[in-house]
């Protein structure tokens, strides 16, 4: 029993241990097979790695392949560049260059990679391949060292010994290195070398032309002088038909070469860009009737309806270049009157005021009814020495300069200028410009004398009646218009009568002499033109128009002024200094009908000497003179007085010299007034007259 039991336990023991080991086996070969498992995905994995290992090798072997061959065409590419190319490190020694960059050194030294930037600088130096212009070799070789210390470094122009130049171009790395172009510039220097000796002797050829404008200028105005004045002289000693003819041809002539000297030295000033712009203030209206004035004779001898238009509530100063503006102006009228033989030409000035900026905004139209231009014409016209050449122009003569000139003096002054016309039918040139008031843009008018409540107009001309209408309802005068002095009602009393007094009208003189029978009280004002006679009876007082608002005002007040005490007035005292005999014959003409005493000086050291030996009221001084010139004479006189305490007496330039800053330099002698070759005896009277003193009266006689 004990037996069978021990071997029944030991039965039980070995089952269980059975059971245990199969349960171990069990789970042996699951760890096995896990195992086996992990060999395969890690065999897997291992695969994929060597492929990717494979595939990274073999494209980083082909980016090094492109990388080399890219290294290679760019150093092929910078050894095939002319210009130098050169590589430093941060410690500037030289990395790697191109052959050009090293040609320079070919033979001086073994210039290569591993070389200082300061050993390249010590052999331009030692060797003399680079032109120090004049700097000691310490000063070049600190200059080019410190330019590197910079971050942004400045290019910087070489010159080697063989005359080579190089402009160096470097710039700053990442890293704290250099690279650096040296780019031959030979051919631009050359270059420019040549534009310099050109632009040199065009200005030289520029300096000579206006030296050459200037002299003959100067030599042709004062053979003009005599011409023109003579011939103005022998047109007031009563010739004969004929001879007037003759006279009135020279005369004519002497002024169209004149005008063509003005336009050809204008012309050359703008094209040199030397025509300067002097803004001054100025009566705008009284220029525009100015430049009516110049026309008036033109305008009478066709027989054309000239009027001006100046807008009423336009103020009349303003700030420009009264000059030019007046060229301007001329121009253009001056051909609207040349070409129009019949009709009507009309100039109008309106604007626009800023209140803000207190710049007017001026418009300028002068319409005629003349010739006309064709649409496909109008830039020709413009264009210089340009004229339009057919049937109907053929016979006008001229440089074809005016509109030229015109449209470039407007466009210098910030403007510009058009042209509207129909063939056969008339033409209108307009231009803007910006002007700048005086005063503010409020108009407020004149104040006529309180006596003057009520006018009367007898004018038969629509154009000045309309005019005069308007501006006497400005100035704020009721007024009565009669078309003629028997149309007189009984019932009204006027405190001025206007009386539009006309060459063609025939009944002028009658008409002044029934006014002032019918109002024998009455103030009675003839209006006029330059070519009208003088009224009758003397006590008549006269408008000359074309007028302004200031010129009627003045004979409103005229009107009312009570007579002044007439005091003895004594001679004026007048000194000349003029070398050519023809132009001292044609200024005592001229100054035949001045009650004056005139000394005459042929050159500048007689002038001085009259006038430190006598007394002058005023003295007229030509610029150009042997010994001693106008200039120097002015100066020397106006020492004189300086010494002596006195008033500086004024001094009129008669001079040929037109060209820019003539004027500036001889009022910088000390010369008070400018009168420009050939002389005219109405611009002469008028100086006289301004400038004569109140205990003179000069133009009594005349």
């Amino acid at each position: 029993m004990q037996e069978r039991r021990a071997r029944l336990a030991a039965e039980r023991l070995l089952e269980q241990k059975q059971t245990e080991l199969t349960a171990a086996n069990r789970k042996l070969s699951a760890h096995a097979l896990d195992l086996s498992g992990q060999i395969v995905d890690q065999r897997r994995v291992v695969e994929e790695l060597e492929g990717q290992n494979t595939r990274v090798a073999n494209d980083l072997m082909a980016a090094n392949h492109k990388v080399v061959a890219v290294e290679r065409l760019l150093w092929d590419a910078i050894d095939t560049i002319r210009d130098g190319f050169a590589l430093f490190d941060a410690n500037l020694n030289l990395i790697a260059a191109n052959p050009p960059y090293l040609a320079a050194f070919e033979g001086a030294g073994d210039i290569g990679p591993g070389s200082g930037f300061g050993d390249i600088l010590d052999l331009c130096i030692d060797e003399g391949i680079v032109d120090l212009r004049g700097q000691s070799s310490e000063d070049w070789l600190d200059m080019m060292l410190d330019r590197w210390t910079v971050t942004e470094i400045q290019p910087i122009t070489l010159r080697f010994w063989n005359g080579v130049y190089v402009k160096m171009m470097d710039r700053r790395t990442s890293d704290g290195g250099v690279v650096s172009m040296v780019l031959n510039i030979t051919e631009n220097i050359l270059r420019e070398d040549e534009l310099r000796d050109a632009r040199d002797k065009a200005q030289a050829a520029d300096r000579a032309k206006s030296a050459f404008l200037a002299k003959m200028s100067h030599e042709l105005r004062t053979p003009m002088n005599g011409v023109v004045g003579m011939a103005d002289l022998l047109l007031e000693n009563g010739l004969d038909d004929e001879s007037t003819l003759y006279a009135q041809t020279i005369r004519n002539s002497g002024e169209a070469l004149l005008e063509i000297i003005n336009d050809v030295l204008d012309f050359s000033k703008i094209e040199a860009e030397r025509i300067l712009l002097k803004p001054a203030p100025f009566d705008l209206e009284r220029l525009v009737q100015d430049v009516g004035l110049i026309v008036g004779p033109t305008v009478q001898q066709k027989g054309l309806d000239f009027q001006i238009d100046y807008d009423q509530f336009l103020p009349a100063e303003f700030v420009g270049d009264q000059g030019r503006i007046r060229q301007i102006l001329t121009n253009l009228v001056g051909n609207a009157v040349k070409f129009t033989d019949k009709g009507h030409v009309m100039v109008r000035v309106v604007g626009i005021v800023d209140d803000k900026t207190n710049i007017c905004q001026t418009h300028f139209t002068i319409e005629d009814s003349g010739l006309g231009v064709e649409a496909s014409m109008v830039d020709h016209i413009f264009g210089e020495f340009n004229q339009i050449e057919d049937d109907a122009n053929r016979k006008f003569e001229g440089t074809g300069l005016g509109l030229a000139i015109t449209r470039k003096l407007v466009e210098q002054m910030g403007g510009e200028v058009w042209i509207s016309s129909v063939k056969g039918e008339g033409a209108c040139f307009g231009f803007q410009i910006n002007l700048p008031l005086v005063t503010p843009a409020d108009v407020s008018p004149n104040a006529v004398p309180s006596e003057i409540r009520t006018a009367v107009v007898v004018e038969s001309n629509a154009m000045d009646l309309d005019i005069l209408t308007r501006q006497l309802e400005l100035l704020g005068v009721p007024i009565t218009v009669l078309p003629n002095a028997a149309a007189v009602p009984a019932d009204i009393a006027p405190d001025v009568i206007f009386v539009g007094h006309h060459l063609e009208c025939s009944d002028g003189p009658s008409t002044i002499e029934t006014m002032g029978r019918a109002f024998p009280d009455t103030p009675i004002v003839a209006m006029m033109s330059a070519v009208d006679p003088a009224p009758e009876p003397d006590g008549v007082l006269t408008l000359r128009k074309p007028f302004r608002r200031e010129d009627l005002f003045a004979c409103l007040s005229e009107v009312e002024r009570a007579p002044a005490v007439v005091k003895a007035k004594r001679q004026l005292r007048i000194l000349a200094a003029e070398d050519n005999k023809t132009n001292q014959l044609v200024f005592r003409k001229m100054l035949k009908a001045v009650a004056a005493d005139l000394t005459m000086a042929i050159n500048g050291v007689e002038a001085v000497d009259a006038f430190e030996q006598g007394e002058f009221d005023l003295i007229f001084m030509d610029i150009s003179m042997p010994e001693m010139d106008g200039m120097e004479a002015s100066r020397a006189i106006r020492q004189i007085e300086k010494d002596r305490d006195a008033n500086p007496i004024p001094i009129i330039a008669m001079t040929a010299h037109a060209m820019e800053g003539d004027e500036e330099r001889i009022k910088e002698a000390g010369l008070s007034h400018y009168l420009t070759k050939p002389l005219k005896k109405d611009k002469i009277h008028a100086l006289i007259q301004e400038l004569s003193p109140a205990d003179t009266d000069p133009l009594k006689a005349e």
